[in-house]
């Protein structure tokens, strides 16, 4: 059986991996609560509607498909929230976490591929980021991926549960065919938040501090189109299958971009000007954050081929005018 255990499946990167495992040959299994995941996306697979924290429930899901492998993507993601409401993040993303990953020993499926964040870094401004750099997270988000990472190494000793850890930069884009694509309640990434305003379904895109020690005052974030990254996913599921060790990876293109930047890209494929106000900074986020590494590349054989903005603008233009889910 090629069935593959995806939490999360009915959210925006999830979904995104469940196609891209079923070109691969597998069976993306959904798990999701659809709290914040949307069961129209739920379109290559089964779904199996549940809670991590509800340990009989996995174990039922367990038995039922016997998976080769969890891909696991669940998690509360807002660096803002996190900040405001830790303990939700620490209850969620971390015992849920631990949960899911001793029913998936229980059930002998000891192939884990992790949803990690560059989060994890935190705030190290002018710092080559790889995957041997300090983790010195800086809001609950990232400090719950990485005590989710210390839980994985701490069980393959145990438990012989052997893990790829992805590290990844900021996402961005959607399928290029329009089956799936970006959508979040309330929405809080630039892109998407972006186009909203181009598109006259919010009044303006606010710039969160314009006085970082940058060119242009703006944060820079490294993009990488969800299609790249979910790439990366089945390569590292393959990996693992393939019988060798565990690793972690970054994800990203190693180019930076100002929120300015993307702000003038955007304008350029919609050809529609950004309505715009200033802000100032939101707690927990970082000047620069920027991969430095290429070992997906190596040792992966990774090409983030679609990550450049124009591709992941155009292609959340596309998806945003489409009339998608439940707006």
């Amino acid at each position: 059986m090629n069935n593959v255990l995806v939490t999360g499946g009915a959210g925006y990167i999830g979904s995104h991996a469940c196609k891209a495992l079923r070109a691969a040959g597998f069976t993306p299994v959904t798990f999701d609560n659809l709290i914040t995941g949307w069961q129209d996306a739920v379109k290559f697979g089964p779904l199996e509607q549940g809670d991590l924290l509800d340990r009989a429930r996995l174990d039922a899901v367990f038995a039922q498909y016997r998976p080769v492998a969890v891909m696991h993507f669940a998690a509360l993601s807002q660096v803002g929230e996190s900040m405001q409401d830790p303990g939700s993040y620490w209850r969620n993303n971390v015992s849920g976490s631990l949960t899911l990953i001793e029913a998936a020993v229980a059930a002998q499926c000891l192939n884990f591929v992790f949803s990690s964040t560059c989060a994890t870094y935190g705030d190290q401004d002018n710092v080559v980021l790889d995957e041997n750099s300090a983790q010195y997270p800086i809001n609950a988000y990232g400090a719950s991926k990485r005590a989710i990472e210390d839980i994985l190494k701490d069980f393959e000793p145990a438990h012989g549960l052997r893990h790829v850890i992805f590290r990844y930069f900021n996402v961005a884009g959607a399928d290029p065919e329009g089956e799936v694509g970006e959508f979040h309640r309330p929405e809080t990434h630039l892109i998407p938040v972006l186009l909203d305003a181009i598109d006259g379904k919010r009044d303006a895109l606010t710039i969160h501090g314009t006085d970082y020690p940058t060119p242009d005052g703006t944060c820079i974030r490294d993009y990488v189109h969800v299609c790249d990254l979910v790439d990366a996913h089945v390569l590292g599921l393959k990996w693992l299958l393939a019988g060798k060790a565990s690793q972690v990876f970054n994800l990203g293109t190693g180019s930076g971009f100002s929120v300015r930047e993307v702000m003038d890209h955007s304008r350029e494929v919609t050809n529609r000007k950004v309505p715009f106000a200033e802000g100032p900074r939101r707690p927990g986020d970082c000047t620069k954050l920027v991969s430095g590494s290429t070992r997906a590349e190596t040792d992966l054989g990774w090409r983030p081929e679609r990550s450049t903005l124009k591709d992941m603008i155009t292609d959340a233009w596309r998806w945003h005018q489409s009339g998608h889910y439940n707006r």
